[in-house]
């Protein structure tokens, strides 16, 4: 626990949240600015910053935490026909809050939520020089 941590007084019941599942190593609950109706935020109990950090087992539980509520939020909400799973890692990657979290975030045809990042063909001499740098 970390005691400047919201998402830590979530789990220790500190802090208001309004749960939808959880699991001995991970609890599920309602984002309180969602980006869809629906929007989740699936934590595991033992604090960490990012899933860098995160204990394997954690990061099992809320991955499969996660799995169980696309399917359900699919199959419940009306009108979903898809989701994201989205976990952000850093500040310039959106984290504004340094716990590890995963986003499960319901898709409406036609919601209004938008990524920045617009998919378009890279550089393949670019992609293979990063390459290099991975492998």
């Amino acid at each position: 626990m970390s005691e400047n941590c919201i998402f830590c007084g979530i789990v220790a019941g500190t802090i208001p949240s309004t749960r939808v599942a959880e699991t001995d190593r991970a609890i599920a609950f309602m984002d309180i600015a969602p980006a869809t109706p629906g929007h989740l935020l699936v934590v595991p109990r033992t604090h960490s910053t990012d899933l860098r950090e995160a204990a394997p087992e954690d990061l099992t539980a809320a991955t499969l935490l996660a799995q169980s509520l696309v399917g359900r939020v699919i199959e419940r909400l009306d009108g979903a026909t898809g989701a994201n799973l989205l976990s952000c890692i850093g500040a310039d990657a959106w984290q504004s809050v340094f716990h590890t979290h995963l986003h499960v975030i319901p898709r409406y045809p036609d919601d209004p939520m938008v990524l920045p990042w617009k998919p378009e063909s890279g550089d393949l001499d670019e992609i293979k020089a990063v390459h290099a740098k991975l492998v």
